[in-house]
C-alpha cells in the first residue's frame, strides 16, 4: 500500500455523529471559521480564549465563571488561564447515571469487579470524610503505592474533592523509587495494597510499606486495600487501617471550589538520569485539556466503555481516569497483558464490550510476534478505535492492526507526556489515518518542527516544540520556589517556547511522526538519525524480539551500536547479523546501518515500560547511571558493561 493511500477513512456516517463536528457547528455559530480541520485548528491557535471558552461551554464544565479566559497570554511561562473561575476536579468527573456502570474492574486471575455511579460517588463521599478525619485538607499531599484498582480511582476523586493533592506510583517501585518520588512531596495519608498480581506471581507489598514509613515521617495514615488476600496482617505497620473503615459509610458527597490552577496532581519524571521532577499539574487546565482530548479527538460518548493498559505510575492512568468527565465507563485492567496468554486483553474487551481500546507499541509488538491475531479469536464488533502512546509506533504496526485487529478500525497513535498530562498530537475522527503519522496535532495547540536555526519545517526532521501557552502546563515544580528547574526543563534552548525534547518530522498533510527522543539521538558524521528510525527496522525481523540503539564515542565521531534480543532458541551469527543491516539499509540509508551489533539477554526499561538509551549510553561508556531505582530491570545494564567488542 502506498504511503500516500490512507489505510484507514471515517464513513461519512462517522463524520456526521462525531462530537468534533458538533463541537465545529457550536463554535461556528458563535463565530468561529468552520472549514476544514486544518482551519479550524489555526482558529484554536490564533483565537485561543474564545478556543478554550467555547469548550468549557461545549463541555458542560461545572464551575463558577467569573472574568476573562486568558491573562498575560503572550508569556511563556507566565500565562493564566480562567483566573477568576473556581471549580472542582471530581465533581465534573462524577456526573454519570445512578444505575450505569462507572468502572469495571479485570485482573490475570480472572477476577472481575463493577461499580455503578452511585457506588462510585458512595465510595468517594466515605473515603473523602476519612481525609479530613485525618487532618488532609487543601494543598496537602495524598498518595497511592497501588495497583490498578477501582480503590485509586476511588481514593483520587476523593483526594481532589476536598482539594488535596493526589499522587500516585505502582507496587512494582521498589523502596528507593518510591522514596525519590514520595519523599520530596511528604504526603499525610499513603493508600496502599498488601500487595499485587503479575504473570502468575502474587507480590507482598506490605514488607516494604513498613519499612518505608519510618523514611516518610509525613504520613499520619496508611490505609490497606485487601487485594491478595481477604484479611491482611496490618498489625506491623504503623497508623493502619483497613480501606473499607476509613471514613463513615453514611458521610455526604461535597465538593470544594477551588482556583483554576489549584494543584490536582503531583507526577514524576522517569527519573533515569537523577532524582525524579516533581511536575505539579492544575484540577483546570488537566480537566480542559482531558475534555478536549476524550471529547473532540478520541470521540468519547457516554456510556463508552474506555480501555487503556496502564499502572497508576504512568501518566496515562490520569488520563483514562478523566474519561468519566466524557461520561465513558472506565475498563481497569490489572496484571500483566501476557498472562495467562496472549489473548487475555482481547478476551476482556470483547466479554466487557470495549469501544476504545489502548495499549503501547511495545505490547503490539509483542502481540504481533507472538502470532496472536485477535479479529480471528474474539467478537469485537463494537471496538471502533485502538490508541497506542508510549513510545513511537513504527508503520508496520499500522498494518498490523489493520490486518489483525480490524480494517475498519481508527488507530490513533497519540504523544505528549507526563510533562503536560496530555498529547501534543493525538487521533481524530474527522481525518484519515496513514501509516507511520500521528493524524494531527491537538486543538489549541501550536505545536511547530524547528530546525537546528530554529525555525519551523515541514518534511524536515527537527525538534518538537510548542510556541503558545496552552491550559495544561504544568502549574510548576515542587520545591522549586524561583521557577528556575521548571525553566530549564522546558524552555533554556528555546527562550519562550516550549522544548519538548522529541526528535519529529511535520508531514505537508499536518500529520506527525516522532523520530525518538533528542537527547538520544544518533549523531555519525554529524547526520542526525532518530533512534526510532532504526528499531522500526530491526523488530520487524521475526528473529528479534526487541532492540536498543546508542551511539557510542569513537574516534573522534559518534559510531552506531545495536543491540538486539533475539528469540531464546537463538544466538546471534553472521548471517543474522547481515540480515538486520540489509534492512536497515534497504529502508533507511547507509549512516543508519550500525557499525555494530551486539546481542544481549535483556533490554533495560522503566517501571513504566520504555527503553533507557541513555542509561545504557552512559553504561557502555563506563559512566555512573545516576538512578537506577527508575528501572523495572536494572540488572540488565550489567550485559552493557565492560564489553571487550565495545573497547576503543
Amino acid at each position: 500500500m502506498s504511503a500516500e493511500q490512507p489505510i484507514w477513512t471515517p464513513s461519512l456516517l462517522r463524520i456526521a455523529d462525531a462530537n468534533l463536528t458538533r463541537f465545529m457547528a457550536y463554535a461556528g455559530a458563535r463565530g468561529a471559521p468552520v472549514g476544514d480541520y486544518t482551519e479550524f485548528h489555526r482558529w484554536s491557535i490564533e483565537q485561543p480564549a474564545a478556543f478554550w471558552e467555547r469548550l468549557y461551554e461545549f463541555a458542560d464544565v461545572i464551575g463558577e465563571r467569573s472574568g476573562p479566559v486568558l491573562v498575560d497570554g503572550d508569556r511563556m511561562p507566565g500565562a493564566r488561564w480562567f483566573p477568576g473561575t473556581r471549580l472542582n476536579f471530581a465533581e465534573n468527573l462524577l456526573r454519570g447515571p445512578d444505575r450505569e456502570a462507572a468502572l469495571v474492574f479485570r485482573n490475570e486471575r480472572g477476577a472481575r469487579r463493577e461499580l455503578s455511579w452511585q457506588e462510585l460517588r458512595s465510595e468517594v463521599a466515605r473515603v473523602a470524610d476519612g481525609l479530613r478525619t485525618s487532618g488532609v485538607g487543601s494543598g496537602d499531599r495524598v498518595a497511592g503505592y497501588l495497583p490498578n484498582v477501582p480503590e485509586a480511582v476511588i481514593a483520587m476523586l476523593a483526594t481532589a474533592s476536598i482539594g488535596a493533592t493526589w499522587t500516585s506510583c505502582s507496587p512494582d517501585f521498589g523502596t528507593h523509587g518510591v522514596l525519590d518520588r514520595f519523599g520530596q512531596v511528604a504526603p499525610k495519608v499513603l493508600f496502599t495494597a498488601d500487595g499485587y498480581f503479575y504473570a502468575g506471581k502474587t507480590i507482598d507489598s506490605l514488607a516494604l510499606i513498613a519499612g518505608l514509613l519510618a523514611k516518610l515521617p509525613s504520613v499520619s495514615r496508611v490505609v490497606v486495600i485487601p487485594y491478595v488476600s481477604e484479611n491482611p496482617a496490618i498489625g506491623g505497620i504503623a497508623h493502619a487501617v483497613p480501606f473499607a473503615q476509613f471514613g463513615r459509610s453514611a458521610a455526604p458527597l461535597s465538593f470544594e471550589q477551588l482556583p483554576f490552577d489549584h494543584p490536582l496532581y503531583v507526577l514524576y519524571s522517569s527519573g533515569t538520569t537523577g532524582v525524579p521532577k516533581c511536575i505539579v499539574h492544575g484540577a483546570g487546565g488537566t480537566l480542559l485539556q482531558h475534555l478536549k482530548e476524550h471529547l473532540l479527538h478520541t470521540d468519547v460518548k457516554p456510556g463508552e466503555r474506555l480501555f487503556f493498559f496502564t499502572t497508576c505510575g504512568w501518566m496515562m492512568w490520569n488520563w483514562l481516569a478523566s474519561g468519566l468527565a466524557a461520561g465513558a465507563t472506565l475498563i481497569l485492567y490489572d496484571g500483566s497483558p501476557l498472562h495467562p496468554g496472549p489473548g487475555v486483553l482481547w478476551e476482556m474487551a470483547a466479554d466487557e464490550g470495549v469501544t476504545i481500546f489502548g495499549a503501547s507499541p511495545k505490547y503490539l509488538a509483542a502481540l504481533e510476534k507472538s502470532g496472536y491475531r485477535p479479529r480471528d479469536r474474539h467478537s469485537l464488533a463494537v471496538l471502533r478505535t485502538v490508541l497506542s502512546t508510549g513510545s513511537p509506533l513504527a508503520p508496520e504496526q499500522f498494518d498490523f492492526v489493520a490486518d489483525a485487529v480490524g480494517p475498519d478500525i481508527q488507530l490513533a497513535s497519540i504523544t505528549g507526556g507526563t510533562d503536560i498530562v496530555s498529547c501534543f498530537a493525538l487521533g481524530n475522527p474527522l481525518l484519515p489515518v496513514y501509516r507511520g503519522e500521528i493524524q494531527c496535532r491537538g486543538l489549541g495547540m501550536k505545536v511547530e518542527v524547528w530546525n537546528d536555526r530554529g525555525h519551523p519545517v515541514t518534511e524536515e526532521r527537527g525538534e518538537l516544540v510548542c510556541v503558545a501557552p496552552f491550559p495544561s502546563m504544568p502549574v510548576g515544580f515542587w520545591n522549586d520556589p524561583d521557577g528556575s528547574r521548571y525553566h530549564a526543563a522546558y524552555f533554556e534552548r528555546y527562550p519562550g517556547v516550549w522544548h519538548h525534547g522529541d526528535y519529529a518530522l511535520l508531514t505537508s498533510r499536518g500529520g506527525l511522526v516522532i523520530l525518538g527522543r533528542s537527547d538520544a539521538v544518533l549523531n555519525p558524521g554529524g547526520v542526525r538519525i532518530g533512534t526510532a528510525e532504526i528499531y522500526r527496522q530491526v523488530e520487524q525481523l521475526d528473529e528479534v524480539m526487541e532492540s536498543v540503539v546508542v551511539g557510542q564515542e569513537w574516534k573522534n565521531d559518534i559510531r552506531v551500536v545495536l543491540f538486539v534480543r533475539l528469540r531464546d532458541d537463538l544466538a546471534l551469527d553472521e548471517a543474522i547479523s547481515e540480515r538486520i543491516r540489509r534492512q536497515i539499509r534497504a529502508n533507511t540509508t547507509p549512516r543508519h546501518v550500525p557499525a555494530l551489533i551486539l546481542q544481549v539477554p535483556e533490554i533495560p526499561r522503566t517501571i513504566s515500560g520504555k527503553v533507557v538509551e541513555l542509561a545504557v549510553r552512559e553504561t557502555i561508556h563506563g559512566r555512573p547511571v545516576k538512578n537506577t531505582d527508575a528501572l523495572a530491570n536494572p540488572e540488565a545494564l550489567e550485559h552493557f558493561r565492560d564489553r571487550p567488542e565495545l573497547r576503543i
